[in-house]
């Protein structure tokens, strides 16, 4: 008799994995899912020994854990990033990874462009301006303006790839004026896409509002630094919605004190879940919020089902939808 293949989900944010349980077991296929986010890395080694398809979501992944997943055939990452795999080491023995690149493009857009128009028009200070009018029984705007009509300003975008190319086209009615550095686009997407492509240094200093959509790389960390700050226009609000380390939060936070930039919104950080040192709080020009871009029922629901997609896939003997290391492909054909 065929032994049956098992799948091990490391870790997870949905409420429950009832309904993975019920359609792999419909399939005649095992399944365990465990919180091991924060475990040793011997606990996590030994949830893993039997485990044929495993779905990693925020644990981390280096060789050390990968080298000792003896009957892994398959690593899929439940996100669109997988900065906390080591997908050198997942080809390295002969492991195909797999990511969910599309699940929440349109969430992270709409994100990306609640927190652009949030910062322009200056909301959550605006809050605080009204309950202190309400104390106070007249209204006081000084510490509001100046505010800047958003039509006829420079939108910069920096990665115009699957999120950078919606927000980009969610906002083309607004009157906007939109840039964007991408690298990696032929010139056959960039004129799909429609806007006016720049080098990065003609961008930052260009961009009324810039927003980050880049995937964190050797090339990207700490991309947006002191020196790149001090391009940016002195009225220039930042948005980062990719991920944390690609601004260096100190220098971010220096230059949102010293206003060398109007302000910022964040809502992925080095640390996640950051720390109460996290140099952004209390800063009245920055806007936070909990790595929650990616958030809605439907994405929710996307996600799980995609992830199932591959799991099938494997199981009829076809591959992931999204391979990151095609040379595993490549060996299998």
């Amino acid at each position: 008799m065929a032994q049956r293949l098992k799948v091990v989900v490391t870790d997870y944010i949905e409420d429950d994995l009832d309904w993975e349980a019920e359609q792999l077991s419909r399939a005649g296929i095992d399944f365990a899912c465990y919180q091991l986010k924060d475990r040793p890395e011997s606990e996590v080694i030994a949830k893993l020994q039997d485990a044929d398809i495993i779905v990693v979501n925020m644990l981390t992944m280096p060789e050390s854990v990968i080298a000792r997943m003896p009957k892994c055939r398959l690593l899929i990452r439940h996100g669109s990033g997988y900065d906390n795999v080591d997908v050198a080491a997942c080809t390295k023995h002969g492991i195909p990874f797999a990511y969910q690149p599309d699940y929440c493009v349109e969430d992270v857009a709409e994100h990306a462009i609640t927190l652009l128009f949030a910062c322009a028009r200056k909301l959550p200070r605006s809050q605080i301006n009204l309950e202190q009018a309400s104390g106070s029984g007249q209204w006081d705007f000084s510490n509001l303006f100046p505010i800047y009509r958003m039509e006829g300003k420079t939108l910069g975008i920096i990665g115009v790839g699957r999120i950078g190319s919606r927000v980009a086209a969610k906002l083309k009615s607004f009157g906007l004026r939109i840039i964007g550095n991408d690298p990696y686009l032929d010139e056959r997407r960039k004129s799909e896409i429609g806007i006016e492509f720049v080098d990065k240094e003609t961008l930052y200093r260009s961009a009324d509002l810039l927003s980050l959509h880049t995937p964190l790389t050797d090339d990207t960390r700490h991309m947006i630094n002191a020196q790149t700050l001090r391009l940016m226009k002195p009225t220039a609000y930042l948005v980062n919605t990719s991920r944390g380390p690609v601004v260096d939060q100190d220098a971010l936070a220096e230059a949102l004190r010293d206003k060398v930039i109007a302000g910022a919104a964040v809502d992925v950080y080095d640390i996640e879940p950051p720390p109460t040192s996290y140099p952004l709080f209390d800063l009245e020009n920055a806007i936070l919020t909990p790595h929650i871009g990616w958030a809605s029922e439907e994405s929710g629901w996307a996600i799980r089902q995609r992830i199932l997609a591959d799991i099938t896939a494997f199981v009829e003997g076809r591959s992931a939808h999204h391979v990151v290391n095609q040379e595993m492909l490549a060996k299998k054909a």
